[in-house]
Order: C-alpha cells, then sequence, then structure tokens
C-alpha cells in the first residue's frame, strides 16, 4: 500500500486495479433473473441423476463382481462413496470450467455460471461450488435456498461466499454479453 498523498486523491491505494462493478443488474435486466430458482432446482434434480448412473452401475458391477468371486469383490464397496464424491467434484468443475459455463442439468434449464463480474466459470470455481453447496445443504438443510428469495439477482448462500451469480440464458442473445476476461 502507498500514501498517494493529498494532491493525489488524498487516501492509501494499493496500486492494483479498481473494482470491478456488477456485470449483471437486475434493475436494468430482469430477464436474466426470471425463473432462475425455479431452472436451478429442476437442473440440480437433472444433474443428480447423471450423477447417481455411473454410481449404481459400480454399484451393481462390485455386486456381480462379488458374487462371482465368491464375495471377495464385495470388499470393494468401501470405494463406492469416495469415488461418488470424486466423481462429483469432477463433474461440476469440468462442466462448469467448460465453455458453457454450465452442468448438464444448467443447460437443459438454459441457465449459465457466471462470477460477479461477469467472467465464465472454471475448473476449480465449479469444483469449489458443488463443494460450499454440498456443505451448506448438509449444515442448513434446504433452508440456503431461501436466500434467493430475497436478493434480485437470486444468488444463494454459496453463491455469495464464491461471487457467482447464475443467469438465464434464454435471453442472453438478445443482451450484450460482457467481454470474457482471459
Amino acid at each position: 500500500m502507498a500514501y498517494t498523498g493529498p494532491g493525489n486523491g488524498g487516501g492509501w491505494s494499493t496500486g492494483g486495479p479498481g473494482v470491478r462493478p456488477h456485470a449483471y443488474d437486475p434493475t436494468q435486466q430482469p430477464e436474466l433473473f426470471r425463473g432462475v430458482l425455479t431452472r436451478r432446482m429442476i437442473a440440480f434434480l437433472i444433474d443428480l441423476l447423471v450423477l447417481s448412473v455411473p454410481v449404481i452401475l459400480g454399484v451393481i458391477f462390485i455386486f456381480l463382481f462379488g458374487i462371482v468371486t465368491l464375495g471377495l469383490g464385495w470388499a470393494l464397496f468401501w470405494l463406492v462413496s469416495p469415488a461418488a464424491v470424486i466423481w462429483a467434484i469432477v463433474y461440476y468443475g469440468a462442466t462448469i470450467g467448460g465453455p458453457n459455463s454450465a452442468t448438464i442439468g444448467m443447460r437443459m434449464m438454459d441457465l449459465e455460471l457466471r462470477t460477479w463480474y461477469g467472467a465464465p466459470g472454471y475448473f476449480v470455481l465449479g469444483a469449489v461450488h458443488a463443494v460450499c453447496f454440498w456443505i451448506s445443504v448438509s449444515v442448513l438443510s434446504p433452508f440456503v435456498l431461501l436466500v434467493g428469495l430475497f436478493n434480485g439477482r437470486r444468488r444463494l448462500l454459496h453463491d455469495f461466499v464464491l461471487g457467482t451469480v447464475v443467469i438465464n440464458t434464454s435471453v442472453r442473445a438478445q443482451l450484450s454479453e460482457p467481454a470474457r476476461t482471459w
């Protein structure tokens, strides 16, 4: 930090770029947030189905492998929980970090995750977004969803923590989109 002095604005400065404004304003672009909470819940159910199919197939495989090996293969059941967690983190990270910045369910519901200043999602953001969601729902139960009813951008608790916003992309073609930041 450096002191800019009385002639240069008179205050302390970090020397970094200024604070970025929010890219999506609910008062100027209300159509971006119309129906987002309902669409997010349906997208979550679709994603839950996408996540559960490989896990169920893995459990069936381990069960049949256990029968073939006279019970020895059933020792692999301990891998199901860690594998399911890793699969979910990779799924959310890869899909939100992909070119669409959305999971399969979000794409089906015309939703997209962006940072609050308009940049697309990336792998780590998607993975941490999923972890924060599951932790907040585990601790606070579904009451975490109520936060979205009381703010204009329809952000949930984990969106505030991570600085993300989910927008309705079905109307985005009519609006000007902020440029990518990379």
